[in-house]
């Protein structure tokens, strides 16, 4: 681990967040997870994939 991340951690632990930016945190980590879960169950849309071009390219 990353000596940067440690020092992190410390501060948090000395000071830690208020109610409401640990609220928001875990809004925050909730969200990430729900679009991951229902990305896993459903799968990812074709319409949001990109597809390859392959057509002449144009160079600059």
């Amino acid at each position: 681990m990353n000596l940067h991340w440690l020092m992190r951690m410390k501060r948090w632990v000395q000071n830690p967040p208020s109610r409401n930016q640990m609220i928001l945190i875990a809004i925050v980590i909730a969200f990430c997870i729900a679009l991951f879960a229902i990305e896993r169950i459903f799968g990812w849309p074709d319409a949001l994939s990109p597809e390859r071009f392959l057509g002449p390219r144009i160079r600059p």
